[in-house]
């Protein structure tokens, strides 16, 4: 290190290495720029290697639904409408008077989700419950005018996503998809 000493002063101070450069606003180049080995190293987009035609179907069906979850949310957040609200209220207005327990199951939801939704579903006005006329302490849960007003709103967006995921499929290779999901969650279910 070199030394300079201040006139004034009379004190001596270091210099660094910066100080003594010719160009001052030159840095050093961070050691990644200087050894390749500790360069970070960025996965693919989606769509690209792994992530695309050349994964694993499992993970590209978790990468689309991811995808497709997020775009849901978007989507139905516009009306206060989280995405499992919108299946409770899907699964009632096609199966009326299930129980809590039912939805969970028909909802791929756990018991303690659907809990927390129809509590705030039936606060909304949305759904209202009855007792179940053979075993009272089982409550059956249906929509609402309220309730299918909402639903009827949030299927339009949720129309605009299908119509996004299906875009560039003709209505056969469409059903095809359709059918594949639907063997896969049936064969895979019972397995």
């Amino acid at each position: 290190m070199a030394r300079k000493t201040a006139r004034s002063t009379g004190t001596v101070r270091k210099t660094s290495k910066i100080e003594k450069s010719k160009n001052p606003t030159r840095s050093r180049k961070a050691p990644a720029e200087t050894d390749p080995a500790l360069a970070i190293i960025r996965p693919p987009r989606p769509g690209q290697g792994k992530r695309g035609e050349q994964g694993y179907l499992a993970y590209l069906l978790r990468q689309a639904q991811a995808a497709t979850r997020l775009t849901m949310e978007r989507a139905l957040g516009k009306l206060g409408v989280t995405p499992p609200q919108f299946v409770v209220l899907t699964m009632l207005r096609a199966y009326p008077g299930l129980s809590g327990a039912d939805l969970a199951r028909v909802a791929l939801l756990t018991p303690q989700t659907v809990g927390v939704i129809i509590r705030n579903l039936e606060r909304d006005g949305a759904i209202r419950k009855t007792p179940h006329p053979v075993h009272g302490r089982v409550l059956q849960w249906t929509l609402t005018r309220r309730g299918t007003a909402l639903l009827e709103k949030c299927r339009r967006h949720a129309h605009a996503v299908d119509r996004r995921l299906a875009k560039g499929l003709n209505p056969r290779a469409e059903l095809i998809v359709r059918r594949w999901l639907s063997k896969i969650a049936t064969e895979l279910q019972d397995s």
